[in-house]
């Protein structure tokens, strides 16, 4: 009895008791999963767009932040490295799609997502020769992200909310919303989004493949980017951060492979969920560090019900 009344009452109770505490642990929850939710966008933009599971999305992250600090410590000023690491990721989505993805074109799924495999050892060891492997600092307040906190009290307590994590929320809600915009109302957005619907239809009325495949690859380096700078101002910028993007795995099972919306809801819902677990259920009943494995075993339970997710669209097949 005392078992079953610190899993199903307890944690409500402090919940009540202490609702400042509370806002706190939802506020990093939430900051948690917008990054997991910028780093599923990724994801999903290239499957919808090719249909190939980029393994090397992860790995992208650690490559843009090591080139915009890279750059910055040979003497370019933060604000131009920027555009620059822009150049470079651009310039990676040509060289994937003109030396990877063209010659692979119409094989096998698994040929294609071994290919990523291969993109993500090469950007590995690409990256350690040109910027070594050890752990780099971000370079926040060159960039002019505040690192100071704000401080509320509500309820008669005590909120703190660090600024650069304010910052980063502001930012990827403003990515997002841009993003939407492009797939909705540009003319290459809707040829994306035709391409991710029929790949046959789109191809004969003439949307070019290897266009829209640079296209998406440079977006999901965009993003990138943004998901570095935010992980690296939090955790440094080294290729541990690789790491993160294994996190995108159950939010792309909760929100489906080919929903953007479904990308953004399972990443907040991840993050506040495993982050809430984590404080009130994990630390007191299992010792903590839950938040490595919530994520995944919350994600195969979903899928128990819903195999599809609760974003994607369920696949009937005739024979």
């Amino acid at each position: 009895m005392e078992f079953l009344n610190s899993i199903l009452i307890k944690p409500f109770q402090d919940m009540v008791a202490a609702p400042d505490f509370l806002l706190q642990v939802l506020w990093e929850g939430l900051v948690a999963g917008v990054l997991y939710a910028l780093i599923a966008l990724g994801f999903v933009l290239i499957y919808k767009s090719s249909r190939i599971f980029n393994f090397a999305q992860g790995i992208m992250v650690v490559f843009a932040a090591l080139t915009l600090v890279g750059l910055h410590e040979k003497g370019v000023p933060a604000l131009l490295a920027v555009p620059l690491t822009l150049v470079v990721m651009f310039l990676l989505a040509v060289a994937i799609e003109r030396v990877v993805l063209r010659p692979l074109v119409n094989q096998p799924d698994i040929i294609l997502f071994m290919a990523t495999i291969g993109i993500t050892l090469f950007l590995v060891g690409f990256g350690e020769l040109i910027f070594g492997g050890e752990n780099k600092v971000m370079i926040t307040e060159q960039l002019g992200i505040p690192t100071g906190s704000l401080t509320f009290e509500p309820f008669g307590g005590f909120v703190s909310i660090e600024q650069k994590d304010l910052t980063a929320v502001i930012g990827a809600v403003v990515l997002v919303a841009v993003l939407l915009v492009f797939l909705n109302k540009s003319k290459m957005g809707r040829a994306i989004r035709a391409l991710g619907d029929d790949h046959q239809a789109a191809l004969s009325v003439g949307i070019s493949l290897s266009t829209i495949w640079i296209l998406v690859w440079f977006i999901a380096g965009i993003i990138a980017l943004a998901t570095g700078i935010v992980w690296g101002a939090r955790a440094g910028v080294s290729f541990a951060l690789e790491v993160i993007a294994y996190k995108a795995l159950p939010v792309l099972m909760l929100g489906g492979l080919e929903s953007v919306l479904g990308a953004i809801i399972g990443g907040l819902a991840i993050g506040i969920l495993e982050k809430l677990f984590e404080i009130y259920w994990g630390q007191p009943l299992m010792g903590g560090n839950t938040e490595t494995w919530f994520a995944f075993v919350f994600a195969l339970i979903v899928l128990l019900f819903r195999p599809q997710g609760l974003f994607g669209e369920r696949i009937i097949e005739r024979v």
